[in-house]
């Protein structure tokens, strides 16, 4: 809850209060860095969610952190070498299944985070982006042999919104971030 508040004060000073709807060049950067740092926060949570040596209410917790950085009903997808099928979760229900995963060791990694696609401002007034993450998955089992290997190229849905709080009487506004669905792009043995 901390972290969201300070996330929220980190937004109110940085994109400043200003009624126009638009992003300017100035906003629209801290907004790429502060959904950039939302993604890398995800990734964080989902190693300590993942690993089998996270205790299970530190598990617990940390997934309600996670499920705060994302929109209503978004959802995450599922892939595997073994089927040409994406599962697609509820974000919830994606992280207590990577919790409950049945291998004994599991190693969750994130790189080449990066925007593929510019913010879009849709007539709504809410701008749209996509950040592209590869996910590498490793299971192991009980005498460490690695049982289960894949590389997982994602697409993360990116909202911005431009919402108010008032803090000290004053009314203030803001450019909020939220991530969507996270959709498989593609599964590889990479």
């Amino acid at each position: 809850m901390k972290k969201i508040f300070l996330t929220l004060l980190f937004g109110v000073f940085l994109l400043g209060n200003t009624q126009a709807q638009e992003l300017s060049h100035e906003r629209k950067q801290a907004v790429d860095s502060l959904a950039l740092e939302k993604v890398r926060d995800l990734s964080k949570y989902i190693k300590i969610i993942g690993s089998k040596e996270t205790p299970w209410s530190e598990a617990n917790r940390v997934i309600d952190r996670a499920e705060e950085l994302f929109a209503p009903d978004a959802e995450i997808g599922v892939s595997s070498l073994t089927t040409n099928e994406v599962q697609y979760y509820k974000v919830r229900q994606y992280l207590e299944r990577l919790m409950r995963l049945n291998y004994d060791r599991v190693e969750i990694d994130w790189y080449k985070i990066e925007y593929v696609s510019d913010l879009q401002r849709q007539p709504d007034g809410t701008y749209v982006g996509v950040i592209t993450v590869f996910q590498t998955f490793k299971g192991f089992d009980k005498e460490g042999r690695l049982v289960y290997q894949d590389t997982t190229k994602k697409d993360i849905t990116v909202y911005v919104k431009r919402k108010e709080t008032q803090i000290g009487g004053r009314l203030i506004g803001f450019w909020d971030v939220m991530l969507g669905d996270m959709r498989v792009k593609e599964t590889s043995i990479k």
